[in-house]
C-alpha cells in the first residue's frame, strides 16, 4: 500500500501545471473571439476573417479553422433567431445547393493543397471590387440571374471549408440584390448557419475535429456570444447607407488580409 501511494503521489507531482503562458493564450483566444463576434453582430458576416489571422498566431491552422467553424455556430444561431422574421428560405436554397459540393472541394484544400495563389487572387479581387464600389456613386440594384446564387454558394463552400473565411462571395452577392439591411443579415446568418453545419460535417469526416479543438470551445463560445450580442445592439444605430458602406470597408480589409497572408 505504501508503494502504491508513493506511485500515485509521484504521478500527481509530475502532472503538467497550468503555466502563465497558457493562461495568456486562452485569454487572447477569448479576446479574438469577442472581436470576431462583435464584427459579425455589427455587419452580419466577417467573424472568421477577423479570427483566423489572429488565431493563426496562437494555434496551428488546422486547429484554428475547425475551431472557428464550430464557434461560428453560436454566432449564426443567435443572429438567425433574432432576424427570423426577415428570413425567406427561397433566398437561401440556391446558396445551400451550391455550397454542398464546395465543402467537399474546400476540405480537400485544407488537407494539404497550397493556397497561396488562391488567396492572392481572391484578395486582389476583393480589394479591386470594394475599392471600386466605395469610390463609385450609388446606383439602383439590378436583378441578378439566379445562377449567381449557386456560384456564390459554391465559392463560399470551398473557402469556408478550406479557411473558415467563406463570407466574401455571399456578401458580394447579397450586396448586389437590393435587399434591406435586415434581409441581407438574415439571409447571411441563416445560410452561414446551415452551411457551417455542412463544413463541420466535412471537417469531422476528415478527422479535423480534434480533442484540442473541442477543449478550446468553452473559451470560444461565451466570448463570441458576448461579442455578437454587443455588435447586434450597435448595428441598430446604423442607417442603410452606413451599413452597406461598412460591408464594403470590411470586404476591403478582408482582401488586404488575404493579400498579406498570401505573401507571408
Amino acid at each position: 500500500m505504501t508503494q502504491y501511494r508513493a506511485v500515485v503521489h509521484q504521478a500527481l507531482v509530475t502532472l503538467p501545471k497550468p503555466r502563465p503562458a497558457d493562461m495568456l493564450t486562452l485569454a487572447a483566444i477569448a479576446v479574438v473571439f469577442f472581436l470576431a463576434g462583435l464584427v459579425q453582430g455589427l455587419t452580419g458576416f466577417g467573424s472568421a476573417l477577423v479570427a483566423i489571422p489572429l488565431l493563426a498566431l496562437l494555434v496551428e491552422a488546422r486547429t484554428a479553422v475547425p475551431l472557428c467553424s464550430l464557434a461560428g455556430l453560436a454566432i449564426t444561431g443567435i443572429l438567425s433567431w433574432q432576424l427570423r422574421r426577415h428570413l425567406t428560405f427561397t433566398r437561401i436554397r440556391p446558396l445551400l445547393l451550391g455550397c454542398l459540393p464546395g465543402v467537399v472541394l474546400g476540405t480537400a484544400f485544407l488537407k494539404g493543397v497550397d493556397d497561396r495563389i488562391f488567396r492572392l487572387a481572391l484578395g486582389l479581387f476583393l480589394v479591386l471590387y470594394a475599392g471600386f464600389r466605395l469610390a463609385a456613386r450609388p446606383r439602383p440594384a439590378r436583378p441578378l440571374h439566379p445562377l449567381w446564387a449557386y456560384g456564390a454558394g459554391l465559392a463560399t463552400g470551398v473557402i469556408g471549408a478550406a479557411f473558415s473565411t467563406g463570407g466574401p462571395p455571399t456578401v458580394i452577392y447579397t450586396s448586389l440584390t437590393g435587399w434591406s439591411q435586415d434581409e441581407i443579415k438574415a439571409t447571411l446568418s441563416a445560410f452561414f448557419l446551415l452551411g457551417g453545419l455542412m463544413v463541420i460535417a466535412g471537417h469531422a469526416l476528415a478527422g479535423l475535429i480534434t480533442s484540442q479543438v473541442l477543449a478550446l470551445l468553452p473559451v470560444a463560445w461565451p466570448a463570441v456570444t458576448l461579442g455578437v450580442l454587443a455588435g447586434a445592439r450597435l448595428s441598430r444605430r446604423l442607417d442603410q447607407t452606413a451599413f452597406l458602406r461598412a460591408l464594403l470597408v470590411l470586404l476591403l480589409v478582408m482582401g488586404l488580409a488575404m493579400l498579406a497572408s498570401a505573401r507571408a
